[in-house]
């Protein structure tokens, strides 16, 4: 092993693919070069067990005799979404500041089935279940949910029911409920 293994640098790039059943994944650095290893046991200790494609991320990497290694997880930023993208019609007749403005709450994962594209978490102190599409998973640069996963939620009362409008990372709710 050389000096520079043991370096850590920081990237800046986006996520080429995530599989959380291989449990691994790629990122494309933005300023070139070779695809970056992203181990599921790397993201999971950012707190999250899956990622979009498409996310953008920061990482610290580390060079190894394998190639480039993400070591740590900074920030994950949702995919860019074209402007052109249509809104999802489960919350097109709802004033878009009133989903910005709602509270993030804990929630767990009750199920999610990614074929199906949608599933349900329960908001800690409410009796009923959340409904998460996988529209909005994505949006919140999310690919997958596991049963039983800590999660921060923004809720609406839309068509369905109560509805989460975003998603992330118990650990990321932490973050940004410190921010505020």
């Amino acid at each position: 092993m050389t000096d520079n293994e043991n370096e850590k640098r920081r990237i800046y790039g986006q996520v080429k693919w995530f599989d959380p059943g291989k449990g691994f994944g790629f990122v494309i650095a933005d300023d070139g070069g070779p695809d970056i290893l992203l181990h599921a046991n790397v993201l999971r200790n950012f707190g999250q067990s899956s990622i979009a494609d498409g996310a953008g991320i920061e990482i610290d990497v580390q060079e190894t005799v394998r190639g480039i290694q993400a070591v740590d997880v900074l920030a994950i930023d949702p995919p860019q979404t074209h402007g052109d993208m249509a809104p999802l019609t489960d919350f097109e007749d709802i004033d878009p500041e009133v989903i910005r403005s709602a509270p993030l709450r804990p929630a767990r994962v009750k199920w999610f089935d990614k074929v199906k594209g949608f599933g349900f978490c329960n908001v800690f102190g409410l009796g009923e279940d959340v409904f998460i599409h996988i529209e909005v998973l994505r949006r919140s640069g999310l690919a997958d949910l596991q049963p039983g996963e800590a999660i921060g939620i923004r809720t609406i009362e839309g068509k369905r029911g109560r509805m989460a409008t975003e998603v992330c990372a118990w650990e990321m709710a932490l973050r940004l409920e410190a921010e505020a």
